[in-house]
């Protein structure tokens, strides 16, 4: 790569793919809300939006590789936006059909576009930054927009839903339409953008010698394991919690059911399922804050990770990959044992929004503060994502875009890890479903600590 040669445009375009990644992403998580009320599943099934979604990245992480060397970071970041616009596009209309299964289409047809758009951001951020640590830095700086792009998606969905019982997917078409309209406006922009390609001079070697190779690098494969673990870290701890704080308590379903009897009283058919549910066992009692407050303190959460990513693009050059890892992960596996065991009944004030006399109102409302401990997690994956895929591709050279094909696959934990929390939460409580978190935590810490030490680079190994 000519380092004379200004990189400022095409660093900022990948800086907005990012947030791209982030908007529609982010959309999946509290659409659970949706699911889970519109169509009266447990949270299991509730999180599959979300699983559609991020198992697309094990279908598409390895062609989409492959696409990238074939036809280099500018078109496959077109062809990207092209499937991103046509996935949202599905589960706009899914709203039309009132289908769970059109929705979930929607959402898979929309994963294979953020990988592929991850696939392009990624190695070039770390290239055009000069890898090493400030290539992390700079991919921590994509990471802050990313973050702002979360913040908004989660509080815009919950103001959007209102009553969580009577939550359905025409609530949220507004947001829909943004996110169409922001794949449509990116996409004519890069394409009339000249973009580098950094990685042009690779080798014309096939990519399952190359995917091959990369395997080779016990740093690089535990780095791996973690992209899948960190993910799922990051996509439970709030999506969940969301969950936690919408679902009704057994309180609010004995109301619901209740009012039901009463003929004076309109109860929808959907909440009086939701009820039951609960009360029958079939489901696992929550809290039930109102959507527009739970939406808000996970925007804290997201707002949270922004902190920490402006954090890491200020001193990412002079604090180490591994350090930051160590650190946020001790500090996150200490913040989730926290909201664990700390009763539901003990109170705090956030920032969030409620909605007084049809008015919205932004303001300190109070929480459990179990969940301002789970809002803090925020400012401990923040940095993860850089730190972790700095130190997995360190020594790597010509494999590097390889890769990065095997990390999107990786990503994929996004999905199962959720599942398998929400799972959890309806065959025991959402307390016990965080030991999944704290596992993923437990094994981050292994890796910045142990697993992320170099032990061979590319230049010493022949294929």
């Amino acid at each position: 790569m000519n380092k004379s040669k200004s990189y400022v445009l095409p660093i900022i375009m990948m800086i907005l793919l990012f947030g791209m990644i982030s908007f529609v992403t982010n959309l999946a998580a509290p659409m659970g809300i949706v699911l889970k009320n519109q169509f009266n599943v447990p949270n299991s099934l509730g999180m599959l939006g979300n699983l559609a979604n991020f198992i697309a990245y094990a279908v598409m992480g390895i062609p989409g590789g492959i696409l990238l060397q074939k036809v280099g970071y500018k078109k496959t970041a077109l062809i990207a936006i092209a499937i991103g616009f046509v996935g949202v596009g599905i589960q706009y209309l899914s709203g039309h059909a009132e289908s769970f299964g059109v929705y979930l289409l929607g959402a898979f047809i929309a994963g294979f576009s953020m990988c592929l758009l991850n696939i392009v951001v990624n190695p070039m951020l770390n290239t055009l930054g000069g890898e090493g640590n400030t290539g992390n830095q700079l991919i921590q700086v994509g990471g802050s927009f990313n973050s702002v792009m979360a913040t908004f998606t989660p509080v815009f969905v919950g103001i959007l839903i209102g009553e969580a019982t009577k939550a359905r997917i025409n609530d949220v078409f507004p947001i829909m339409y943004i996110a169409m309209g922001v794949f449509a406006l990116v996409f004519f922009i890069l394409w009339a953008t000249s973009i580098p390609e950094p990685h042009s001079d690779q080798p014309d070697e096939p990519l399952g010698s190359l995917m091959s190779g990369a395997l080779k690098f016990r740093h690089f494969v535990l780095g791996a394991v973690a992209i899948f673990v960190y993910v799922g870290v990051e996509v439970g701890t709030p999506g969940i919690a969301n969950l936690y704080m919408t679902t009704p308590s057994v309180e609010q379903a004995q109301a619901i059911v209740a009012a039901h009897g009463n003929s004076q009283a309109a109860v929808s058919e959907e909440a009086l399922e939701t009820a039951q549910r609960i009360l029958d066992g079939r489901d696992t009692a929550g809290l039930g804050i109102a959507t527009g407050i739970a939406g808000g303190v996970v925007g804290f959460y997201w707002l949270l990770m922004l902190v920490g990513r402006l954090f890491g693009a200020g001193f990412g050059h002079k604090i180490s990959s591994r350090s930051m890892l160590s650190t946020a992960s001790f500090g996150g596996l200490i913040l989730v044992l926290l909201a664990i065991f700390w009763p539901a009944k003990t109170m705090i004030s956030m920032p969030s929004f409620s909605v007084d006399a049809g008015a919205l109102q932004f303001g300190l409302v109070p929480v459990p503060i179990k969940f301002f401990f789970l809002a803090l997690v925020g400012l401990c994956t923040s940095i993860m994502w850089g730190s972790i895929f700095n130190l997995a591709v360190e020594g790597l050279g010509k494999y590097l875009a390889a890769a990065s094909g095997i990390f999107m696959v990786l990503v994929c934990g996004g999905g199962i890890l959720p599942a398998i929390q929400g799972w959890v939460a309806d065959v025991a409580n959402y307390e016990m479903s965080y030991w999944v978190i704290v596992a993923g935590l437990g094994y981050l810490l292994f890796y910045g600590v142990v697993g992320s030490k170099v032990t061979k680079r590319a230049e010493e190994m022949t294929l």
